[in-house]
């Protein structure tokens, strides 16, 4: 009995461990399977279907109007008129019947006129209307080689370039007493903490306008956590680096300028996001205004990189790596713009906006412990002047910016 009992426990010691693990879901998507295949009794739909649908984007054609459309409700969608400014217009779509978070492309023909608003409605095989507004109607640019050269161009203008700028401070930086390098280092912290703020309102804006099928606002707060746990992730390794280098004191003010530099590009990743798919739909005012606002907001965000590594003086690496530091927090602006401008969508918009956030806040919270004075406090008077120095500043050069 011992020996056929000891066989047994052999056997099932020798089966695979992802057999056991996946035995209850085989088990369960069998009763999904048999419930389906019967119809689901006992939940017939009572009542009239609830039928939603969230415009996405809007194509502007000579003669047309496109809207991008996705069920944002449980309910198949069936879209019988089209009304443009109260008049009905002949349409067409790629699909009749528009199922659970599917997408669909309506096409209305109508001559609209540039620079006036219109006002489309879809209305639906039950009489749901839904309303969308098109405010100064500007033709869709064509996406072609010259487009994305000028998407490029308006990454580097309000990216790239005013992050190199701010760069530019760290001599000067070098060059100011130690306690002013605190200072500079709690106005970094509240210069990232308006760009968190901003991501987040950015993100549940997006995500109010269009990703409701896909969670609305839960987008945001899921990018938000997912990166933070990414970056703190990174963190770790780092430190883990940080501990077998010759020179710790340099790691360690690397590791928080690299954190800094990426929290900033996922915010800039957002924020030429927000800007391309502006000027997709013709509602960018690209003029001196904006690229001047643009400049002297992300400026500051080249200082916020560079106040980490202010007491950290080996010029012979410095080049290279704030070179690189300087790419990795404005160049994202040139990605984001490319997407909105050829593929927007407000679901992605919402869970970027939400990854900037996260990282944003994982690199607060590094940065927070070089705030404390010699008795511990993090939030002494030096500290809470650069807090609110870089709260204002950010607000101050914000007012500036209009997309």
């Amino acid at each position: 009995m011992e020996a056929t009992r000891a066989t047994a426990e052999r056997q099932r010691m020798g089966r695979p461990a992802w057999l056991a693990g996946a035995a209850p879901l085989a088990v369960l998507g069998a009763v999904i399977a048999v419930f389906l295949a019967l119809g689901a009794p006992g939940l017939n739909r009572i009542g009239v279907p609830q039928e939603k649908l969230a415009v996405e984007r809007t194509v502007l054609r000579p003669g047309e109007i496109e809207l991008r459309v996705r069920n944002d409700g449980a309910d198949p969608v069936r879209i019988r008129q089209v009304i443009v400014n109260d008049g009905f217009a002949d349409f067409q779509q790629s699909t009749k019947r528009i199922g659970r978070l599917g997408s669909d492309r309506v096409t209305a023909h109508y001559p609209w006129i540039e620079g006036q608003d219109y006002d489309v409605s879809l209305v639906t095989a039950t009489g749901v209307t839904i309303d969308h507004q098109i405010e100064a109607a500007a033709e869709t640019p064509a996406t072609d080689v010259g487009f994305y050269g000028l998407m490029a161009l308006i990454g580097l203008y309000v990216g790239v370039i005013p992050v190199a700028i701010g760069m530019l401070w760290l001599p000067w930086v070098r060059r100011i007493d130690a306690r002013w390098v605190q200072f500079l280092l709690a106005l970094t912290v509240g210069l990232l903490a308006f760009l968190g703020i901003d991501a987040v309102l950015e993100g549940v804006d997006f995500a109010g306008g269009g990703a409701q099928s896909f969670g609305g606002p839960l987008l945001v707060f899921l990018g938000a956590v997912i990166a933070y746990l990414a970056l703190a992730g990174v963190g770790n390794h780092l430190e883990a680096r940080q501990q077998r280098a010759r020179a710790a004191g340099s790691a360690r003010a690397f590791q928080l300028a690299f954190l800094v530099a990426l929290g900033i590009g996922l915010h800039n990743l957002g924020e030429g996001l927000a800007i391309g798919s502006a000027y997709a739909i013709g509602s960018l005012a690209l003029g001196a205004t904006l690229v001047v606002g643009f400049a002297l907001h992300n400026t500051t965000e080249g200082l916020a990189i560079v106040a980490p590594v202010a007491e950290e003086h080996t010029r012979r690496t410095a080049i290279g790596r704030l070179a690189l530091l300087g790419l990795l927090a404005g160049a994202p602006a040139i990605l984001g713009a490319w997407i909105g401008a050829s593929a927007f969508d407000s679901s992605l918009a919402a869970f970027l906006f939400g990854l900037g956030a996260g990282a944003i806040a994982q690199v607060v919270v590094q940065i927070a412990p070089s705030l404390r004075d010699a008795t511990g406090r993090l939030l002494h008077p030096l500290a809470v002047g650069g807090l609110v120095s870089g709260l204002v500043l950010m607000y101050a050069t914000s007012l500036l910016v209009s997309v």
